[in-house]
């Protein structure tokens, strides 16, 4: 009955899951919100990225972020998600003001002009600063300099590439398992499941170990504990 339980929640419904990522540096977006659009089920994603919501064939997932391009995404029967979203900052526009050299600061959301007798601070970041350009025709400009990425500075400081390197690394016996094709078909062919079998046992399975995610477990404790996993799942099955 345990299994049956995991795979018809919520009258029908099934458990998607999966992970967020940013798409211009492939790292893990944690507080994402993940919800499906015209039910109750939504999820906020970890430090790493994980979230898992209930959902059906057909409905669609909404994910939204402070900062990034919301996203609508159609459920199928794919039940692990790996979803980008995309930094708006990359869809600001370059731009160019013709006029005297003046400095400009970047300040509650706008840019305004900076007070020339306005005491300078030790560090000139989060200004952008203009000053006169010559074009061949004898006209003169106004250029901006200074990093764009600084005007949607957000939690991306405090996400550590090393910390997540390093789970990834913690996890190496459960990858070496289940991202395995030679193990997958002798386990499929042993238990004569089909794909979709395999890919919602595999969900189940993730689900029952979710307290320690397989952290520091060797490769023939995550083989083994799967293989008794799948032995009681198909009884139940069947």
């Amino acid at each position: 009955m345990l299994g049956l339980c995991w795979t018809t929640l919520g009258f029908g419904q099934t458990t998607y899951s999966g992970n967020v990522i940013d798409a211009s540096d492939r790292q893990v977006l944690e507080g994402v919100q993940v919800k499906v659009l015209n039910r109750e089920s939504g999820d906020l994603t970890n430090r790493r990225g994980y979230f898992s919501v209930l959902g059906s064939d057909g409905d669609t997932l909404l994910v939204q972020f402070d900062g990034f391009v919301s996203k609508k995404i159609r459920l199928g029967k794919e039940r692990f998600i790996m979803i980008e979203i995309q930094d708006k900052a990359r869809f600001l526009p370059t731009f160019e003001v013709r006029s005297p050299a003046y400095s400009y600061r970047f300040k509650d959301g706008r840019l305004v002009l900076r007070d020339e007798n306005e005491i300078e601070q030790p560090s000139r970041k989060g200004e952008v600063i203009a000053g006169p350009v010559q074009s061949g025709g004898g006209t003169g400009g106004l250029a901006f300099s200074g990093v764009i990425s600084y005007f949607t500075k957000k939690a991306r400081l405090e996400r550590e590439y090393t910390r997540k390197q390093e789970w990834h690394r913690r996890r190496k016996g459960y990858y070496a398992v289940v991202e395995s094709d030679s193990i997958r078909t002798k386990i499929k062919e042993d238990f004569n499941l089909g794909s979709e079998d395999w890919d919602k046992l595999i969900i189940q399975f993730n689900q029952f170990h979710a307290s320690h995610e397989f952290l520091d477990w060797s490769e023939s404790r995550v083989y083994n504990q799967l293989l008794d996993f799948i032995k009681i799942e198909t009884l139940l099955m069947d």
